[in-house]
């Protein structure tokens, strides 16, 4: 594909020459094997682009920043609507709106549409590595998006469809990316300018439209949330989100600013915090007066629990180092922060918090499963060996239906994991023997990282798998009554 593209970069710049004298030369340089290598063909080819001057110039240039640097690929009209948003500007100018047809004329080649994904890219994957190892060329570009994002979300045009009942959602297809992304931009490059349109739409955050959009995309669980309490996900909630530090350090200093205000999900912007991994956030809210670190949403979730999950280790350490933090407080499904660190393959996690003395590495969950038989059913041998080591842990140990460590892998076919837990395995109160077995790997998970553990000897018989846990759709309506 490359030996193609350069070819016709190539023809490109024969045919740009303006006389047949030019257009000898550069035919006798390509032919002569003097052609133009791929980074020169790309960074001719953005002179011409260059070169168109005015208007033409900016929305090449612009699109090739947004299909570079956007969170995920953008649909035409979506990158249509970008690029026409004046910086700073209280309205949307429909006027202003160029067609797809118009960007791609002004990208000089550069910019194709995918017709299967419906989205519009770059026509190799060599034009992206070339455009970021040379970002003089475009600039800001993650400062100048969420800018983009922030003064479309501000305009007089999406404010009125924050009171609309049923708001039209066609005229609006840049909506969506702003809503989602913004705050991701200005993590990475936070202007002043950005900050202040930040502010801006917080001022009215609780009625935005963005908010539910967030939401519905972000939230766990968002089934749950009653969207007529919106107005409870505030400007706080969101810049803890993100992780955006100064924005954050600038409200909770605004009087009346609660810092422990749960939002319509029922977490608070600490809980927010942790659960993305932003330290320097949690590090902020942790310093106000009056925070409350174990303050859980309704599914008894605390910032430590969030940030276990995630395996965010210096947020566990920032609030394990407070000394009003329980690092065994378990949530409604009686899961402790090492149960969920250890199901999830956290390494890091799971010795930061077996290094403490409160912490019992064996305690279970609703369903008596211990973080050995979470993190052997999901196969995660290096969080089995960590807690191997500990004399405190039951490899053994069978949940409430009798399933020990040992045959979760088995069942799942963790072959690694079986390697290590099978010289343990013994009879228990109330268990079978377990048999010595060998696990061919025609039999395993395809995505297992251990096969090489195992040797093909015996074909596990296949077993009954057990019916999944309940969803939380089946508990949420009498989640109340669990709450003490």
């Amino acid at each position: 594909m490359s030996r193609f593209l350069l070819v016709s970069l190539n023809i490109d710049a024969i045919l740009q020459e303006p006389t047949i004298h030019g257009r000898r030369q550069k035919l006798n340089a390509m032919t002569d094997g003097l052609g133009l290598g791929l980074g020169d063909a790309y960074g001719t080819t953005l002179e011409r682009v260059k070169r168109q001057g005015g208007e033409k110039t900016r929305l090449g240039m612009a699109t090739l920043m947004w299909i570079s640097y956007a969170e995920r690929p953008l649909k035409p009209d979506e990158l249509c609507h970008a690029v026409a948003v004046e910086i700073g500007s209280p309205n949307l100018n429909s006027d202003n709106i160029p067609s797809i047809g118009t960007l791609l004329a002004c990208c000089q080649g550069l910019v194709v549409i995918n017709k299967e994904a419906s989205a519009v890219r770059l026509i190799h994957f060599t034009l992206q590595e070339y455009l970021r190892a040379h970002p003089q060329l475009l600039g800001t570009a993650d400062s100048t998006i969420a800018e983009t994002c922030l003064s479309y979300l501000n305009s007089q045009q999406i404010k009125a469809l924050s009171t609309t009942p049923f708001p039209d959602l066609q005229s609006t297809p840049f909506l969506e990316y702003s809503s989602l992304y913004w705050g991701t931009h200005a993590k990475r490059d936070p202007s002043d300018c950005a900050k202040l349109l930040a502010l801006k739409l917080f001022d009215d955050y609780k009625n935005h439209i963005s908010a539910k959009i967030l939401l519905e995309a972000r939230a766990r669980y968002c089934y749950y949330i009653n969207f007529e309490t919106l107005s409870l996900f505030s400007g706080l909630h969101y810049a803890s989100m993100f992780g955006l530090d100064e924005i954050v350090a600038g409200l909770v200093e605004v009087g009346g600013c609660d810092i422990n205000q749960v939002d319509c999900a029922g977490n608070t912007p600490l809980v927010w915090a942790a659960w993305n991994g932003h330290e320097g956030v949690v590090e902020i809210l942790l310093g106000r007066d009056g925070v409350d670190p174990e303050m859980a949403n309704p599914f008894r979730q605390t910032p430590l629990c969030f940030a276990a999950e995630n395996g965010h280790e210096g947020v566990v350490k920032i609030l394990l180092g407070r000394g009003d933090v329980n690092a065994q407080k378990r949530t409604l499904m009686r899961e402790t922060p090492l149960f969920l660190a250890a199901g999830n393959g956290h390494d890091g996690v799971v010795r930061i918090l077996l290094g403490r003395d409160d912490v019992d590495p064996d305690t279970p969950c609703f369903m008596g499963r211990t973080p050995l038989c979470h993190a052997s059913d999901r196969g995660h041998r290096g969080v089995v060996e960590i807690l191997l080591e500990r004399d405190d842990v039951n490899p053994n140990k069978p949940d409430d239906k009798g399933r020990t460590p040992l045959s979760r892998a088995l069942q799942e076919g963790h072959a690694g994991v079986v390697a290590l837990l099978q010289p343990l395995a013994s009879s228990t109160p109330g268990t079978s023997p377990v048999p010595e077995v060998t696990v061919s790997p025609t039999t395993l998970n395809p995505w297992d990282n251990n096969l090489h553990a195992t040797s093909a000897k015996t074909t596990l018989t296949p077993q009954t798998r057990p019916p999944p846990p309940l969803p939380p759709s089946s508990y949420s309506r009498t989640i109340s009554s669990y709450i003490s």
